[in-house]
């Protein structure tokens, strides 16, 4: 009581001091921090607007261009680089679209990979056992090397000749990157030894804020290990199966690194993704307007792939 009466008190003296002074008390204004939060932002603005809006914008408008950054003319040609990629018997079309279908292809057998053994190895270090830590930190531990050094090093390890892998199968010259399948089981294998610690660690991270009280609920109910991991484990999973589902599959649709320094798109370009494709568009043959094109016309893939995720998802939740 004496504390809640000081403070009006405080208030009144300080009223009255301000009239015998002739000085009015400062109002609080609501406006003072409004500009706060976009202080706050304009770091990442700034980086953002000159990293890649500009560079986006910048990209369409070579794209509408035949421009070879060699020659001091570039002449507009509007959507025909646009109007080439859906020509048939165009190189760009050829060109383009062997490449999509690789990628697919890559995207198709990696995705579901990617998607299931994480899921099995989290829920695996979600136990208690000796020793855990050190495999979760095993696990990962790939996952921290650059793609260069991925794909050099499994490029020696599969060699054909001189490998150790067909060395230790005992196996003389399995083809692992210049033959099919042996070069897409390649790609996919090492994608997935490399990537696989990334997916776990989210989805031990999702695992972990599931309730245990689910399961203990679900035990006095009878409920098997089959029934509490439909019903209990993959619901607690949604929005993690999400995030995981969706940077997978652009992760994949964007492989480059591996196939470049691995299989060099051998057996022909058999292996040569839409991201090798385009890199060779514009940094080997200097058609930089094509090569643009290609990549906004892959972006919008991309984008609805992505968007018939979340719809897919929604709807699951709905």
């Amino acid at each position: 009581m004496a504390t809640q009466q000081a403070a009006p008190s405080v208030r009144r003296g300080a009223s009255a001091r301000a009239q015998a002074t002739g000085t009015a008390v400062p109002a609080k204004s609501h406006g003072d921090h409004a500009w706060t939060p976009y202080l706050f932002l304009a770091p990442y603005m700034i980086l953002f607007t000159l990293f890649v809006l500009i560079p986006a914008v910048y990209g369409f408008w070579i794209s509408l261009h035949d421009w070879d950054f060699l020659l001091p003319v570039r002449p507009f040609v509007g959507l025909g680089n646009y109007v080439d990629l859906f020509t048939p018997g165009t190189s760009a079309h050829s060109t383009f679209w062997r490449g999509m279908w690789a990628t697919a292809q890559f995207t198709l057998y990696s995705v579901p990979l990617l998607l299931i053994l994480p899921l099995g190895v989290a829920m695996v270090l979600n136990q208690r056992f000796p020793g855990r830590t050190f495999f979760r930190a095993v696990f990962f531990a790939p996952y921290v090397l650059g793609v260069a050094v991925v794909g050099l090093l499994w490029r020696f390890l599969l060699d054909p000749t001189a490998g150790a892998v067909n060395y230790l199968l005992g196996q003389s010259q399995i083809p692992w990157i210049t033959q099919l399948p042996w070069a897409w089981i390649a790609l996919v294998g090492m994608t997935v030894w490399w990537t696989l610690g990334f997916n776990t660690v989210i989805y031990l991270a999702g695992l972990q804020e599931i309730s245990k009280e689910l399961y203990e609920a679900a035990s006095v109910d009878g409920a098997s290990a089959w029934d509490k991991f439909r019903n209990v484990t993959i619901p607690g999973l949604r929005r993690v199966l999400l995030f995981v589902t969706t940077v997978t599959l652009l992760g994949s649709a964007n492989m480059f690194g591996q196939a470049f320094l691995t299989t060099q798109g051998a057996p022909g370009n058999q292996t040569r993704t839409a991201i090798m494709a385009i890199a060779e568009e514009g940094f080997r043959s200097y058609r930089m307007g094509t090569a643009s094109a290609m990549s906004y016309i892959l972006a919008l893939f991309l984008m609805a792939l992505s968007a018939g995720v979340f719809l897919l998802f929604r709807r699951w939740e709905d």
